[in-house]
């Protein structure tokens, strides 16, 4: 009987089941509930293979120009090592062989006349290259005043020769700096070396054979000193020659 009574009140009565079903549901289940009926949850979709697309005319020829510019550039520096290794270009070399001061007066105190004859040499220092020079100017500078500029004519020269140019350099009535003036005066009274700066202008071209060449700018610059007239002599020269 015991185990009777205990069965009994386990199992709850078929009425308070009925109740307990037609019990209201609470309010958040309500709306949870009335949502999914609303908006139902969607359904998968089949996949489907991407359908192929062909390339635009425009990325094919964009892709074939990078492609060959990228190939002409490889090319090219392959190409200018090689004539790099084979001929081993060097830039022709200025300097001043000698240099005669003839000639020189201030007149009124600062307007300088003077007269310098100057023997410039060109020196082509490759083996394999040839130069040659279509632009040529010496510009004559007593301090940081040019008091005379001659050009010379175009010329050509061979693998490992020289080429002499004798340039005549004349100034008349050249307004000179007062300290400049006053320089040049001391110097000649004192019988001291008189120094002026030549500098070089030139437009030149390297000839690799007859099929490459190549063009560039040049700049000569020496400093020289010379004994003033009549002997007018060359002393000392310092020379360079730079891109």
């Amino acid at each position: 009987m015991h185990s009777d009574h205990e069965a009994q009140n386990v199992q709850p009565e078929p009425q308070q089941q009925l109740r307990r079903q037609q019990q209201p549901l609470p309010q958040q289940q309500r709306q949870q509930h009335l949502h999914q009926l609303r908006h139902p949850l969607p359904r998968k979709h089949a996949l489907h293979a991407p359908v192929p697309r062909r390339t635009n005319k425009l990325t094919w020829f964009a892709a074939i120009f990078c492609a060959l510019f990228w190939v002409l550039v490889i090319v090219g520096g392959l190409v200018v090592l090689i004539v790099y290794l084979v001929f081993r270009p060097r830039y022709p070399h200025f300097d001043i062989s000698t240099a005669t001061f003839n000639m020189a007066y201030l007149d009124t105190g600062t307007l300088l006349n003077a007269d310098v004859t100057i023997l410039v040499n060109f020196t082509n220092l490759n083996k394999k290259v040839g130069i040659s020079f279509s632009y040529v100017v010496i510009d004559l500078y007593f301090g940081k005043t040019l008091v005379a500029s001659r050009s010379v004519d175009p010329f050509s020269q061979a693998s490992q020769t020289q080429n002499l140019a004798n340039v005549h350099m004349v100034s008349s009535q050249v307004l000179l700096p007062l300290n400049e003036a006053n320089q040049l005066k001391r110097l000649m009274e004192s019988n001291s070396l008189v120094p002026f700066d030549v500098k070089g202008t030139f437009r030149t071209r390297s000839n690799y054979g007859s099929v490459f060449h190549y063009s560039y700018w040049l700049h000569g610059d020496c400093n020289i000193k010379l004994r003033i007239p009549p002997s007018g002599v060359l002393v000392s020269r310092q020379c360079k020659t730079k891109r």
